[in-house]
């Protein structure tokens, strides 16, 4: 099949969205389907992939209009929208009244935008008003997680259409991250966060987690920052402030090997993000798998990717507090870590395993 894969950004950004486009990309292309992509224009020169940039007048950040997908998508079988995507969503919308039965045209719900600080609260207006619609003209709505859907902007369209939706968790390749063989306990507890540092990513609750690990009086505590973006300033000038300089390591945009390398010396994940923009945190599934136990925020779609108690601790949405009292016990716990880090790992290889959900998503696509 031809398949139109349409998403607001696409590596080498880092985002979670583009990231989980790429991903299908991969899974749908070894099993043969021919898959286009469609982003704004970013002047990415580094993929392989065939990646289709457009330029657009109408363009602020990762929100565009990309017009000249008007009339351009009927070569395709299915056409995929990764949601959100303000502008282009009513391109798709105003393509699928014209060309009523020309594509399959699915959407992948990825997260809600009612909480959009600032001008991108003002930019989601549109998408707001025809989503609905939007979602009446598609064959089928995957999403990582039903948790998140049934508590999101869409819980009421969800409740009426049921049947209407897929769930397809994300997914890990549990051969590429897996645990060091030869960890043992050690004086140095590893404490550590990934994700993006970008204004986009405003809800990772990064500050939060300076200012707690500030708080923890004991001196044998590193944590380990990795991500970039134009907040890496604030948060650099946060920890200078706090005096904490020489117990946080800033790493920046790392290779995939590196990445790797920092899990596995790794003792604790955090993932501690204030709102709903968070959905489900691949970056979860990429610690256990390497054998971290895993310190989240209780949002909905991320507090089920693991068992509250078993695999890590669900925190109190911004709750500091409550951060500090379960990275303290995990601290302090060497057998307990031990436990959540074993359970972690087999979580990862029995559910999240790349082959599995790739499994999965290609049936469901081939079904269509």
């Amino acid at each position: 099949m031809k398949i139109a894969q349409i998403v607001c950004s696409y590596p080498p950004y880092k985002g979670g969205i583009g990231n989980v486009a790429k991903q299908y990309t991969k899974t749908l292309e070894e099993r043969g389907h021919k898959v286009t992509i469609f982003t704004p224009f970013f002047n990415n020169k580094k993929t392989k992939d065939d990646v289709r940039e457009i330029k657009s007048f109408l363009q602020f950040g990762n929100a565009a209009v990309l017009y000249r997908l008007l009339n351009s998508l009927n070569n395709f079988d299915i056409v995929y929208l990764h949601y959100p995507f303000f502008g282009t969503d009513l391109i798709l919308y105003l393509d699928k009244i014209i060309n009523k039965n020309k594509y399959k045209l699915l959407v992948h719900y990825h997260m809600d935008t009612s909480s959009l600080p600032g001008i991108k609260k003002f930019l989601a207006v549109p998408s707001n008003l025809i989503k609905k619609c939007l979602f009446n003209k598609s064959t089928k709505i995957s999403c990582a997680s039903l948790d998140y859907i049934e508590n999101s902007d869409i819980k009421k369209y969800y409740k009426n259409n049921k049947n209407k939706f897929f769930v397809v968790p994300f997914s890990v390749d549990t051969e590429l991250f897996k645990p060091d063989q030869e960890k043992k306990e050690k004086e140095l507890i590893n404490i550590t966060f990934v994700g993006g540092m970008d204004k986009a990513h405003y809800f990772k609750g990064v500050d939060n987690l300076i200012e707690v690990f500030s708080e923890i009086n004991d001196k044998k505590i590193k944590l380990n920052l990795v991500g970039y973006g134009e907040l890496q300033a604030s948060y650099k000038k946060q920890v200078k402030n706090l005096g904490i300089e020489k117990k946080v390591n800033f790493y920046g945009k790392l290779e995939l090997d590196k990445l790797v390398q920092i899990y596995q010396k790794s003792d604790i994940f955090v993932l501690p993000s204030i709102n709903s923009h968070e959905a489900f945190g691949i970056v979860q599934i990429e610690a256990m798998s390497c054998g971290v136990p895993v310190i989240s925020s209780d949002l909905p779609g991320v507090r089920s990717v693991y068992e509250d108690g078993v695999q890590g601790f669900n925190i109190k949405t911004g709750d500091k507090k409550d951060l500090k009292e379960k990275l303290n016990k995990l601290i302090t716990d060497y057998s307990l870590r031990k436990k959540m880090s074993d359970s972690a790992r087999m979580l990862a290889k029995n559910k999240y395993d790349k082959k599995i959900i790739d499994s999965k998503f290609s049936d469901f696509i081939e079904k269509i």
